[in-house]
């Protein structure tokens, strides 16, 4: 069933923040404040947006897909109906023509979702009782990317290298063996990073590391990093980078997720080593992070278990900006605004 929601009503919420390292003094230049509008309010769940010009579009549970226009204000959504399959798409990604949605357990289902007619079309299915997909990306308009947990002794990761028609998995030979108990986590579509040829996959469970590809997944060398890793429920759950140097990953303990320390940690040479920052700062465990646009590398946002936290010192200091913890997944629309959703809502952030 295809329907339009118009958008009733704003709730706008101005917050003022202050510092995480026991100071209510304010940093000397950066964002000040914030302010939140609510675009929607639904019983959802979503882990998956992109921002498509004047749309956000998302993947949620109950097998619903769909989009806001932000200049009219509106929601559009639908749902995909499979059989019986209560479908959870975790994983979104676009290309100019089409968006890409991907469910994450058993069978995996990937569909193509016209962005003209809104119709969507099976291009991939992989059945297999350990079959979970956490990520996808695209490089272009012809290549894309989408990782899940290990079904033999490596990550399943799939690749299209003609726009999102067929899709091939990637045999274990051609990727680096994952160590028992490493896998990926579905928790805001943040575990696949690309700049440019540049891919970066990150792990968490029983180890935390950093997968990397130089040319688009033909090739892949793994790096170990120091972020807290040994049970199943720790270690990287979101990644970002800044430009082919710089990047952040974060994650922590779900299950303690106050702890804020091995949580957090920068590269400044492409990845090949990590080192921890903002011990006992600002967040506990994160779900998804992202660099400021326009921020040279140091300004980054994050969202979690302890609201919306940024950063404008590439991560050493924290500031709390909301104390909003539903919030799952963040994306930029320009320097000053982004767009989050999470559990039962998607909110404007506006920075100042």
């Amino acid at each position: 069933m295809r329907k339009i929601i118009l958008f009733c009503s704003v709730f706008v919420l101005f917050v003022s923040f202050k510092t995480l390292n026991g100071s209510n003094k304010p940093m000397n230049s950066g964002f000040t404040s914030i302010k939140i509008d609510t675009l929607f309010q639904d019983k959802i769940s979503i882990r998956a947006i992109v921002i498509d010009k004047n749309k956000v579009w998302y993947g949620a549970d109950n097998s619903r897909f769909g989009y806001f226009d932000l200049d009219k204000k509106e929601k559009f959504e639908e749902r995909i109906y499979r059989d019986t399959l209560n479908l959870e798409f975790r994983s979104i990604a676009q290309t100019s023509k089409d968006i890409f949605l991907l469910s994450v357990s058993n069978p995996a289902l990937l569909y193509s979702i016209s962005k003209k007619d809104h119709k969507a079309k099976l291009v991939y299915k992989e059945v297999n009782p350990k079959v979970f997909y956490d990520s996808m990306q695209f490089w272009n308009d012809k290549e894309g990317i989408a990782i899940g947990d290990p079904t033999e002794d490596t990550f399943s990761v799939i690749v299209t290298r003609d726009g999102g028609e067929t899709w091939t998995k990637l045999l274990s030979d051609k990727l680096p063996t994952n160590a028992s108990g490493e896998s990926a986590f579905a928790a805001s579509n943040t575990n696949i990073v690309i700049k440019g040829n540049d891919t970066w996959l990150v792990s968490g469970g029983k180890k935390a590391r950093v997968f990397y590809s130089p040319d688009k997944a033909k090739t892949w060398k793994v790096v170990e990093t120091p972020i807290v890793q040994g049970k199943t429920m720790t270690g990287i759950f979101t990644a970002d980078f800044y430009d082919a140097k710089h990047g952040f990953i974060a994650g922590g303990d779900y299950d303690l997720p106050n702890k804020k320390t091995d949580n957090k940690a920068f590269t400044q040479d492409g990845g090949k080593t990590w080192e921890l920052i903002g011990q006992n700062m600002g967040f506990g465990y994160a779900s998804c992070i992202q660099y400021v646009p326009g921020g040279n590398g140091k300004e980054i946002i994050c969202v979690g278990s302890e609201g919306i936290q940024y950063s404008q010192n590439g991560g050493e200091n924290w500031m709390q900006l909301s104390t909003d913890s539903k919030l799952f997944t963040i994306r930029f629309v320009n320097r000053n605004t982004a767009i989050a959703a999470g559990y039962n809502k998607v909110v404007r952030l506006n920075f100042k």
